[in-house]
């Protein structure tokens, strides 16, 4: 079990999905849970690790859903904090839902994450498909990924805050091989940790 970390006197989990996005940079600063890839991995391995923190009356302050994404828009290499995630694969509108929305559900289209660090803000789309080409034009976001949205409902349900950085790997050209995902996950990883450096101070401030 992953106990996470003291940072600022608070309890800091911090996630990730899978090992290729956690080099040498991030892990000389913390030692994540690895969730897998999707949002059906994520949820499981976030719900069933909360909850046994739970148990133990050791739930953390804070989760940092941390790695990379896929946008169009935001420059390639560079970190932004997450404003807020939604779901692209829940779609009930025959049902009167707005698309998005989980039926019989409390959550917005876009659940807002908490955003402490001085960094650019970015919305991000989860699903459980490869974004790539012309599908991007379809998506009501800044950023794709695989797994935050998943993360946030498990941290709503155990009233715990979270907040995301993402590192931009890929989504100006087609998307057609591993190797083209993995190409930046190196500076990505040394990127990702300066702004984790950032954290002491600004949970510091939240303090005072």
């Amino acid at each position: 079990m992953v106990e996470g970390e003291t940072i600022a006197g608070r309890r800091v989990l911090f996630v990730m999905a899978v090992d290729a996005e956690y080099g040498p940079h991030l892990r000389a600063r913390f030692t994540p849970l690895l969730t897998g890839v999707g949002p059906v991995e994520a949820g499981i391995a976030m719900g069933a690790a909360l909850q046994a923190l739970a148990a133990r009356n050791a739930l953390p302050d804070l989760v940092v859903s941390l790695g990379s994404a896929g946008s169009r828009r935001c420059p390639l290499g560079e970190i932004f904090q997450i404003a807020s995630v939604s779901w692209r694969d829940m779609d009930a509108t025959r049902l009167g839902f707005p698309k998005g929305v989980t039926p019989m559900s409390d959550h917005p289209v876009d659940i807002p994450l908490t955003t402490p660090l001085p960094l650019p803000l970015a919305r991000l789309s989860t699903g459980a498909n490869v974004v790539g080409g012309e599908e991007y034009a379809g998506i009501d976001a800044d950023m794709v990924d695989m797994e935050s949205f998943a993360i946030a409902r498990a941290c709503a349900r155990y009233d715990v805050p979270l907040m995301g950085l993402r590192g931009v790997s890929d989504g100006p050209g087609e998307l057609d091989h591993i190797n083209s995902w993995m190409e930046l996950l190196g500076l990505i990883d040394e990127r990702l940790a300066q702004a984790v450096d950032l954290l002491p101070e600004a949970l510091a401030s939240r303090d005072g």
